[in-house]
């Protein structure tokens, strides 16, 4: 196995998938979905398992070794900057090609299917996200049946990680022993996090088995030009936008395409950028030479406001489409509007970022009905890989594009020939 290439194992496992689904759904094997169901759980659950320690160890080990760099500042407005310039040319190639497909005046979608979604977006939720409810950053909400479901806020624990790591700066020689055990907890958690992505093969076999034998294709009908304008304008972002980003600053484009392979792949099968953020943090720091310094604070950031996909081409091509259907012309200034909901939206719903939550964001500043969402959740599943795919993607490029422009990439990493 060390011998075949990680994300050659990772494509083996995606096409074992397939097969499997295929099997599950035409054979009607009732069992062999439960399995596939099961271990693609258990693994997505696995991977958000170690993120809480990781963030937390990762960023204050940062912060701590932050002292040692000039320009942290820079580096942050930096990263926020590429974060813009990389979300506005992706949602200027979603109105593009929105508007050359017209998914909505070619749709026979059924009008019925009109709903207003239970969530919608918040300009102020940014803010609420920021502040933790309590210091853990970790949530329980109890169900219906009486569950309790446990969750955790990535901001939330970033924003806990950078206090608690300043602090122990300030508070000098006695914070020393606390900022080792820090360093050495890390270390652990990264041992335990590369024995989990090495079961990246199986739960990509299982995620992407799972999604074919319950979805199907069958839910594309009337919506397939829709879903056909998302994939064109996701595929022009992460093959066409992308390594013209990276040639410009010049990053080898098919060696970082190699690389953030496993990772473009895992993002596409659990459709959670939060669950591949352990395996994207690892890669740009193992894979891209990007400083660990660097990465532990850009990729927690970039895992909860860094989304091409979710939050510039779907929006885009989902408002133009909702207008189209409607019969409902949208101006210049229209398209302005969106563009600027796309570059700061993600940002605006950082705590509940999701393409519902920017699309209902981006409808109602454009003063379209909300029940267009309705007509567009038939096919959510199927977009949602490659929504996930661009997202994750996009947040390893930023952080090798800024790391490699203040000069802080380890370029001994691209000599390595395999990942």
């Amino acid at each position: 196995m060390k011998k075949f290439d990680f994300g050659a194992q990772v494509l083996t496992g995606l096409v074992v998938g397939l097969i499997l689904g295929f099997v599950a759904r035409a054979g009607d094997v009732e069992w062999l979905g439960g399995v596939l169901n099961w271990t693609g759980s258990t693994y997505v659950q696995l991977l958000k398992l170690l993120i809480p320690p990781l963030v937390f160890t990762a960023v204050v080990t940062s912060v701590a070794n932050l002292r040692k760099v000039t320009n942290a500042a820079r580096l942050a407005g930096q990263t926020l900057i590429w974060f813009a310039i990389t979300g506005f040319v992706s949602v200027l190639i979603g109105i593009a090609v929105a508007l050359v497909i017209r998914p909505g005046a070619n749709s026979t979608v059924d009008p019925s299917a009109a709903a207003e979604p239970s969530t919608s977006g918040s300009w102020l939720a940014f803010i609420n996200s920021v502040v933790p409810e309590n210091f853990l950053g970790i949530s329980a909400e109890v169900a219906n049946d009486g569950e309790v479901a446990i969750g955790f806020n990535v901001l939330q624990i970033l924003v806990i990680s950078l206090v608690v790591g300043i602090a122990a700066i300030k508070a000098g020689a006695k914070a020393q022993p606390f900022i080792a055990f820090s360093e050495s907890l890390l270390e652990i958690v990264q041992v335990a996090l590369w024995w989990v992505i090495r079961l990246a093969p199986i739960g990509s076999a299982a995620l992407i088995g799972n999604a074919v034998a319950t979805y199907g294709w069958e839910a594309l009908g009337s919506l397939g030009m829709f879903v056909l304008a998302i994939y064109v304008g996701l595929a022009l972002v992460i093959f066409g936008f992308y390594p013209a980003l990276l040639a410009l600053n010049g990053l080898p484009v098919a060696d970082f395409l190699k690389r953030v392979w496993p990772v473009t792949t895992l993002g596409f099968v659990t459709r959670s950028s939060l669950g591949v953020l352990p395996v994207n943090q690892r890669t740009v720091e193992k894979s891209m030479g990007v400083p660990s310094e660097y990465a532990s604070f850009v990729m927690p950031l970039a895992a909860t406001s860094k989304m091409d996909g979710c939050a510039s081409v779907y929006p885009a091509v989902a408002a133009i489409f909702v207008s189209q259907f409607y019969g409902l012309p949208l101006g210049i200034a229209d398209y302005f509007l969106i563009a600027l909901v796309a570059v700061l939206g993600s940002a605006a719903t950082a705590g509940t970022t999701g393409a519902t939550v920017m699309l209902t964001l981006t409808l109602s500043t454009l003063g379209l009905p909300l029940a267009g969402v309705g007509l567009l959740l038939a096919v959510e599943p199927i977009v949602d890989m490659g929504r996930t795919a661009v997202n994750v993607t996009g947040q390893s490029l930023v952080a090798t594009i800024v790391a490699k422009r203040e000069q802080i990439l380890d370029r001994a990493a691209w000599e390595k020939v395999s990942v």
